[in-house]
């Protein structure tokens, strides 16, 4: 995959979207042994060098319900994907992201990195409320 219209094709052949902008994507990905879904999101990034990448992001939980310590050690022991803080509607969220260079990208490398954040997240996710979803 060199571009993000061969992205958006993949992921339209495999997912059902409920976001579908030009370089914006979003879709509920399924999690094994439950009937959980956890969304995932898909943005194009360029580079200061004008290199592109796919970023790969699901939510995990409110910044406020999780100890930022814990998301460094946690990144410490991650082998796909990183802990990150991002803004959803003014509240500052903890996301699990990957980047993918689009030079090495294929649909079987995109989907190894949703099949295993997806779930990751969940997992998190469960852990600090069990009462529900956070995203």
């Amino acid at each position: 995959m060199e571009t993000f219209a061969e992205v958006r094709q993949h992921i339209i052949d495999n997912h059902q979207l409920f976001i579908d902008e030009p370089f914006q994507l979003g879709f509920e990905c399924p999690i094994k042994d439950n009937d959980r879904k956890q969304s995932v999101f898909l943005a194009e990034l360029k580079a200061s060098d004008n290199r592109r990448y796919l970023r790969v992001e699901t939510l995990v939980c409110p910044l406020a319900a999780f100890d930022a310590e814990k998301c460094l050690r946690i990144n410490l022991i991650l082998r796909v994907g990183y802990l990150a803080v991002g803004d959803l509607e003014g509240t500052a969220y903890i996301k699990m992201c990957a980047n993918l260079a689009y030079n090495s990208l294929n649909s079987e490398e995109l989907e190894y990195v949703i099949s295993h954040m997806a779930p990751m997240a969940d997992r998190m996710e469960q852990a600090l409320e069990s009462n529900g979803d956070f995203a």
